[in-house]
């Protein structure tokens, strides 16, 4: 059925439901069990992966063996190793399941077959890659320059459903922080009577 991939389709590229029918038929699907892996360290990431149903996680090994995690990947949430889908090199990170996934398996064809059907459309696969690419840049800022909280406020904005749906220390190892400090920022936080959507004076 692929309910969220079409309403993807058809909301962020504008596609009419006759190039949607067409799209879909040539894709494949993947059932990912929770704790399973659909890439590796070492390995070349070939694909992209949408998330139809479930939650990925990207992350790295630091030196001390700890994962660093990238992003997290909801419904509705595209997740790849960019450098090595293009590059075809060797990956630096993994991406498992947090739950069971659905996931949508997209191939480069994928993305030529969707360019193909006019100009308007690789303006907008730029648009999605200038997007992405804006986005690592506000996430590598907030890592560099934010304080923990202010970290903390920007994943609930940005990631609301997320948080209730994956352990402490991974939101943590999300934000670069230790535990302890988050426990210490929701702890101010709810001094202050915070929820999540509120915003604060």
């Amino acid at each position: 059925m692929l309910r969220n991939f079409r309403t993807y389709l058809a909301n962020q590229w504008g596609l009419p439901k006759e190039a949607i029918d067409q799209l879909c038929a040539q894709i494949n699907t993947k059932q990912v069990d929770k704790e399973g892996f659909l890439l590796k360290s070492g390995e070349i990431c070939p694909l992209t992966f949408f998330v139809e149903k479930g939650l990925l996680r990207m992350y790295a090994l630091n030196e001390k063996g700890k994962e660093d995690i990238l992003q997290f990947a909801p419904e509705n949430w595209l997740v790849s190793d960019r450098g090595s889908v293009y590059f075809n090199e060797p990956s630096d990170y993994y991406i498992d399941a947090i739950e069971n996934t659905t996931v949508v398996l997209l191939d480069q064809g994928f993305m030529e077959r969707i360019s193909d059907l006019g100009p308007s459309f690789r303006k907008l696969n730029e648009r999605l890659l200038h997007n992405h690419i804006r986005h690592l840049n506000k996430r590598v800022k907030l890592l560099l320059g934010a304080s923990a909280e202010t970290r903390y406020l920007n994943f609930i904005k940005l990631h609301p459903d997320v948080l209730l749906r994956v352990p402490q220390w991974m939101v943590a190892s999300y934000l670069g922080i230790a535990p302890e400090s988050l426990s210490r920022v929701r702890r101010a936080l709810a001094k202050k009577n915070f929820k999540p959507g509120q915003r604060l004076s």
